[in-house]
C-alpha cells in the first residue's frame, strides 16, 4: 500500500496562447521551478455512472460536485503504482485526497472485487462514493502532456500549463498508450493555479500585464461534450 495525500486549496484556471505561456516562463524564473513530476504526460482514467450522472451534475455548475479518477505520470508496467482520486469542489474550495496503490489492486477494488487490505480514512470515503453511485466504471480516458511548477520561497503556490489534452472513450486502461480526439484547439494551453491562500502579487502582476483572465474549463466535462454526446446525439452544455 502507498502513501496518502490531502490537498486543500483554490484552483484557478486560464486558457492562454501558446505566446502567454512562453512570455509568462520567460519571467517566473525567480520564482518557480519545477516540482516532483516537472514534465510528465498524465494519464487519467474517470469514472462515472450508466448514466454519465457525475459530469452531468459536474456540467451544470452546482456548488458542490465530486468526481472519482484513477491517475498515472506515465504509461504502466507491471506493478506500477497509481493514484486513485476522490475530487470535491465546494464553491471554490477544491478538497482532494488520494492514496497509492498497484494498478491491478486499485482496478480490482474500484471493479467491485476485493477491497484494499489496509484500511485508511481515505480508501473508507472512496468506498462511501463506489457504494453510493453503486454502477461505477470507468467512462473517460484522458491525458495531457504537463509542465508543473512550484514556489522557491516554499510556500504551497503551484502552477502547471496543460497541453495536447486528448480524451476517448475505448481503451479505458492506463497501460494503454495515449491518444484520442483533442478537446482544445492548437495553440490554446490551460494553466492552472493552485494555492490554498492568495494568488502572489507577483503573479497577478504578470497576468495583468499579459491580458490573462479566469476561464471557467473542465477537461472531463468538455470530453464528455465533445466525444460523448456527439456519440449518443445529445446536445450538452458547457459554460
Amino acid at each position: 500500500m502507498g502513501y496518502t495525500d490531502v490537498f486543500e486549496r483554490h484552483e484557478i484556471k486560464y486558457r492562454i496562447t501558446a505566446a502567454q505561456k512562453r512570455a509568462l516562463l520567460g519571467e517566473i524564473a525567480e520564482h518557480m521551478k519545477f516540482d516532483q513530476y516537472g514534465r510528465s504526460t498524465i494519464r487519467n482514467l474517470y469514472y462515472d455512472t450508466d448514466t454519465f450522472r457525475l459530469v452531468r451534475r459536474s456540467n451544470e455548475k452546482p456548488v458542490y460536485k465530486e468526481k472519482l479518477r484513477v491517475r498515472s505520470y506515465r504509461q504502466l508496467e507491471a506493478g506500477d503504482e497509481v493514484f486513485v482520486e476522490l475530487k470535491k469542489k465546494y464553491r471554490s474550495v477544491v478538497y482532494k485526497r488520494r492514496i497509492a496503490m498497484p494498478e491491478s489492486e486499485a482496478m480490482q477494488w474500484l471493479a467491485g472485487g476485493r477491497e484494499p487490505l489496509v484500511r485508511t480514512q481515505i480508501e473508507r470515503e472512496i468506498e462511501y462514493f463506489r457504494q453510493y453511485y453503486r454502477d461505477l466504471h470507468p467512462a473517460v480516458f484522458l491525458s495531457y502532456e504537463r509542465e508543473a511548477y512550484r514556489a522557491v520561497d516554499g510556500t504551497d503556490f503551484r502552477l502547471t500549463f496543460d497541453e495536447n489534452i486528448l480524451a476517448r472513450t475505448e481503451r479505458l486502461s492506463l497501460c494503454e498508450p495515449v491518444g484520442g480526439q483533442r478537446i482544445l484547439p492548437p495553440g490554446i494551453v490551460l494553466m492552472e493555479l493552485k494555492t490554498a491562500g492568495g494568488i502572489p502579487l507577483w503573479m497577478t502582476e504578470l497576468l495583468n500585464r499579459h491580458h490573462i483572465f479566469q476561464s471557467s474549463f473542465s477537461k472531463y466535462g468538455t470530453a464528455y461534450q465533445e466525444i460523448i454526446c456527439a456519440e449518443r446525439g445529445e446536445l450538452q452544455y458547457v459554460g
